[in-house]
């Protein structure tokens, strides 16, 4: 990979996708905290970087590549993030918060922490689907405003928020947020490992939890690295 030392955790993911599995596999952040080298995020979480640059080599040896979603249009991308991310995210938490409630009421006197993961799993569905909506009520449909202005040559009308910068401060804010409660939720379920005494519901409510916690770091990855930069680029050469 070209100049990869050089090169932050978020763009080498945003050139290529299949790179996440890696940095996931090494518990390297490449979404929220995708704006360090891959030396900065190895040193932040004593790894020697030589086992990932190996991966990375072996990854990109095979001559494929994921789909290159930094080539996609703007309103594309939003569509795409609503449609499949927006969508699954408002079809998995309910089922996963019926699950954490009855694994926790079940077998929460064994396993106290699955009160704990109960609890951060509720006020995280909250946050999130708040998130959800805001963005598709406020800055989603400005950035389509935007690739529509750029399409006819004209100058877009000025936000009551004044700039996009300032609701994706804020989403950036949230993301941050969300980030920081599911890796709190993998801390207190040993990444996502269920005990040997844990039922099949318990087994499944920690798998689903893992699915989602993939999917928000490809969600947020695509809205931190892609759509948000090239949101704030295309408003600034149009005004």
């Amino acid at each position: 990979m070209n100049n990869t030392e050089e090169r932050t955790v978020g763009q080498i993911v945003k050139d290529d996708y299949r790179t996440a599995q890696i940095f996931q596999q090494y518990k390297l952040d490449f979404c929220c905290g995708g704006n360090h080298t891959i030396e900065e995020a190895c040193a932040k979480n004593d790894i020697d970087p030589s086992v990932v640059y190996s991966a990375l080599e072996e990854l990109n040896s095979d001559g494929q590549k994921d789909d290159n979603y930094d080539q996609w249009s703007l309103d594309f991308l939003v569509d795409y993030i609503v449609n499949n991310h927006h969508e699954f995210t408002r079809n998995k938490l309910p089922e996963i918060g019926k699950y954490a409630k009855k694994v926790a009421k079940v077998h929460g006197d064994r396993h106290e922490e699955l009160h704990e993961i109960y609890y951060e799993f509720t006020m995280l569905h909250t946050e999130i689907f708040n998130h959800l909506d805001k963005e598709e009520r406020i800055l989603f449909p400005y950035i389509k405003e935007l690739v529509e202005a750029e399409k006819n040559g004209t100058k877009p009308e000025k936000p009551e928020f004044e700039e996009a910068a300032n609701p994706i401060a804020m989403m950036e804010e949230e993301h941050d947020e969300a980030g920081t409660s599911i890796a709190k939720i993998r801390k207190l379920s040993n990444d996502f490992t269920p005990p040997e005494d844990a039922c099949t519901t318990y087994r499944i409510l920690f798998k689903n939890l893992e699915a989602f916690e993939q999917d928000l770091h490809k969600h947020v990855h695509l809205e931190n690295n892609i759509l948000f930069p090239k949101a704030l680029e295309l408003e600034q050469r149009l005004n």
